[in-house]
């Protein structure tokens, strides 16, 4: 690699280069093929050093008053709706300004949870065995199954089994009576009751005859879950065209980030989901905040505001994992913890702020911007930081 001398004309630098938005997309699409030339690299190494300069600040900036009204004027623009997702017509996803305050709340669990799950390459291109991972996450119930009766003069329950909804779910079973079997030793150990099996029908009841109990059973049967995944309701499967070319993608309702990572054929290294938590517990917080920077990014460009600065986003990333966990910006995160009580009060809930730090005896430093503000004092940014003090000629020599 030839060297590079950070002492070059940096404004040329900057003006020449043709940067995108996304740096590290660029960079990481030149190395995946392990071939890089000198030339390749020079231009990474020129492109990294200009994309450095020409995102520094200079001291004293208001950087976190500018991102929020980066990210708060365009946010008034948004739409209130919940959109298809990427094109998929049967998965609604929330998406506008109420995905973006879902986001800054650090909401347990989003709205309408999915996850966007890639396959490895033998199952990414054939749609049998695409399908044999859909069947591993989408959770097959009862009602998936075959048909669902009550004999109440008998006080059974009977399920008659469907012989091709079974082939297709179990792809890797041949006989569908040896599913049959698998279904009644669930529905055994789930509700505790003695099955009777010929073929595709299964038979039970309870112990004692009983109308309630008979109606009990059968709302219980029709929670168990006999294959995939409990939270995960419903999978579509899509043929896409990406930078490695055409392949299956599969899209769920409900998401499962940890157990669906674990499934054969799931590529783990590209799988996602819209539940910043899930991936915190099971990817850390250096994932989340990542996520975080995505989810806000795109979020915006669905609405067509891709013009806000993503590192306005990366800054609020930053402060909402700086604790190594994600905090909410509100009350009962970052905004509802900062040292000045002024600032805490000028927020939300006024007097309640206010009377603990007068009972506590706090001490407020103005140092913020806020504080500041709210008292009629200079805020410490620019010129107002900077303390001057006149002296005589003197002196001065």
């Amino acid at each position: 690699m030839t060297d590079y001398d950070v002492t070059d004309d940096i404004e040329a630098i900057v003006e020449d280069a043709d940067l995108p938005r996304r740096l590290k997309n660029e960079v990481y699409g030149t190395l995946e093929d392990r071939e890089v030339t000198t030339e390749q690299a020079d231009e990474i190494v020129q492109a990294t050093v200009a994309e450095y300069y020409s995102s520094r600040v200079d001291p004293l900036d208001p950087v976190g008053t500018v991102s929020a009204q980066s990210i708060g004027e365009p946010g008034t623009q948004m739409t209130m709706n919940t959109f298809h997702y990427a094109g998929v017509a049967e998965i609604d996803v929330t998406q506008g300004l109420p995905r973006l305050i879902e986001l800054v709340d650090a909401r347990k669990e989003p709205d309408t949870p999915m996850m966007t799950v890639y396959l490895d390459e033998e199952f990414a291109e054939d749609r049998e065995r695409a399908h044999e991972v859909v069947w591993k996450i989408e959770a097959t119930k009862i009602l998936q199954l075959g048909d669902v009766s009550t004999n109440v003069a008998d006080m059974i329950v009977q399920i008659a089994l469907n012989e091709d909804t079974l082939r297709e779910r179990w792809p890797t079973v041949d006989d569908p009576v040896a599913v049959a079997e698998e279904i009644a030793e669930t529905i055994e150990s789930s509700l505790g009751v003695q099955t009777q099996q010929r073929g595709l029908v299964i038979e039970f009841g309870p112990e004692e005859p009983s109308y309630r109990q008979l109606l009990q059973l059968v709302e219980e049967l029709r929670e168990i879950v006999f294959k995939g995944i409990e939270d995960i309701s419903r999978v579509v499967i899509r043929k896409e065209e990406l930078d490695e070319g055409e392949e299956f993608v599969l899209y769920t309702e409900g998401s499962d980030f940890g157990k669906v990572l674990g499934i054969e054929g799931v590529d783990a290294s590209r799988t996602t989901c819209n539940n910043i938590h899930e991936i915190y517990r099971n990817l850390g917080v250096e994932a989340a905040r990542e996520s975080l920077i995505n989810e806000t990014m795109n979020t915006l460009e669905e609405q067509g505001l891709d013009d806000v600065n993503i590192r306005h986003l990366m800054l609020v990333a930053d402060i909402m994992t700086n604790e190594g966990t994600i905090e909410s910006i509100g009350r009962h995160g970052i905004s509802g913890s900062k040292d000045s009580v002024l600032a805490r009060a000028a927020f939300e809930v006024t007097v309640s702020h206010l009377l603990d730090a007068a009972i506590h005896g706090e001490v407020d430093e103005l140092d913020g911007v806020t504080e500041n503000v709210i008292v009629g004092k200079p805020i410490k940014l620019g010129t107002g930081d900077v303390n001057l003090r006149m002296t005589s000629g003197k002196q001065a020599d």
